[in-house]
């Protein structure tokens, strides 16, 4: 028992829960876009029904349940739980409200343009490849990633014994970052902050102070206090209203105004009359209508102790790092990346010149042939058979002196 639980926990922490520190994907997500990158599925090309990918990628690749797969998908095609999208869905893909996405026969999908910077090189020999779960077909160990997806997107796991729960951060900072690691190979933690001085979550909001992050990006582990986006405005004559218009991140937002209107109806918050939603497709707005004698500011913070306006995003920077878990501070995470884009393109630059001195073998052959060319119309004429041809093409010493310039 003590063995097979030993192997069951490190398959969920190696092969399940937790993201690879260098292109920041578990299996299933990782998985999903080699296998829509296989179906011709680019950012220019159609969308093709999530079913079509789901199963593509279940039959070859991941041999789990479609649920899972799909829900997998589903989250690198929405803008409110990724920074950067790594799929471009069309359909319902559910909502910042908590709604559940189409099913996947209703859905459609596509790689997102800058799903291309992770997957571009795969065919020059950058990353190793591995045997599919049959051995029919073999798939990647990892993606040749061109910026740090990990940060950029973050990420979140539990595994057995451990769990990872990494915040999105700008991209923009983030390769600026690497640029500094690639000019100063000592640079610190403190002079990476200056540049990635905070997460920076898709739904917005504000962040509470920096000791928070400053202790994940040092230590790996970080308390990060968040509130929502609300201002003061007058509604009609003697009337004020709080006006939200961005929530923490991973707040569902009808739960919020539920939580909110339950802690009026308890009489735990005093001073509002009315709440409702104006969220429509230029941005969110929900509105709470104060009483004509309270004080927005007193209210206000009220919401922000009782409610979820205000909540804590518990950093732990916890990923696979050379095949084992590590929790990593920002430097490690940053150093981790740019020595892998060595590695890659390294190995892509082997290839390359590889496959331009195959080329220049068959053009220097070429070359000797044009310049004898009479000599060998000669003897292919005069050989009894092509074998024969081609074995005296061989074995002759051609005078590369009469080579044409």
């Amino acid at each position: 028992m003590k063995r097979s639980y030993l192997e069951y926990a490190m398959s969920v922490i190696i092969s399940r829960a937790l993201p690879d520190v260098r292109d920041g994907l578990k299996p299933v997500h990782r998985r999903i876009l080699y296998a829509m990158q296989r179906l011709g599925l680019d950012w220019n090309k159609k969308h093709m029904k999530s079913s079509k990918v789901v199963g593509d990628t279940m039959g070859d690749f991941h041999p789990h349940g479609n649920l899972a797969i799909y829900d997998a998908l589903v989250r690198l095609a929405q803008d409110f739980s990724m920074r950067v999208p790594l799929i471009d869905g069309q359909g319902n893909f559910g909502s910042v409200d908590g709604d559940p996405p189409a099913a996947e026969r209703y859905t459609e999908a596509r790689l997102a343009k800058v799903a291309q910077y992770l997957l571009d090189d795969l065919d020059k020999d950058t990353v190793d490849f591995k045997p599919n779960y049959d051995d029919r077909l073999e798939e990647p160990s990892v993606l040749p990633a061109k910026f740090p997806n990990l940060l950029v997107n973050g990420a979140g796991g539990i595994a057995v014994g451990m769990a990872t729960n990494i915040p999105p951060h700008n991209l923009g900072e983030v390769i600026d970052a690497c640029m500094l690691m690639l000019e100063k190979p000592d640079a610190t933690v403190e002079d990476l902050t200056q540049i990635i001085q905070g997460p920076d979550f898709p739904t917005g909001g504000l962040i509470l102070g920096r000791q928070g992050a400053l202790a994940a990006y040092h230590k790996g582990r970080g308390s990060i206090i968040m509130r929502a986006k609300v201002e003061v405005e007058e509604i009609r004559k003697d009337r004020e209203a709080l006006v939200v218009t961005a929530i923490p991140y991973q707040v569902n937002k009808k739960t919020l105004i539920e939580k909110i209107a339950d802690l009026v109806r308890e009489k735990r918050v005093e001073g509002i009359s009315d709440i409702w939603d104006e969220t429509n497709r230029e941005g969110m707005r929900i509105v709470i209508e104060l009483k004509r004698d309270a004080i927005a500011d007193v209210v206000l913070n009220q919401l922000w102790r009782y409610s979820d306006l205000q909540t804590t995003f518990g950093a732990n920077m916890l990923a696979i790092n050379g095949g084992k878990p590590e929790q990593l501070n920002l430097r490690d995470f940053i150093e981790a990346f740019t020595t892998f884009r060595q590695v890659v393109v390294t190995r892509r630059t082997r290839h390359l010149l590889t496959k331009a001195r195959d080329r220049a073998h068959v053009l220097v052959g070429l070359a000797i042939a044009v310049a004898n060319i009479d000599e060998v119309i000669r003897l292919i004429r005069t050989s009894p058979s092509p074998a024969e041809a081609k074995a005296q093409l061989m074995d002759r010493d051609w005078p590369a002196k009469d080579m044409a310039p």
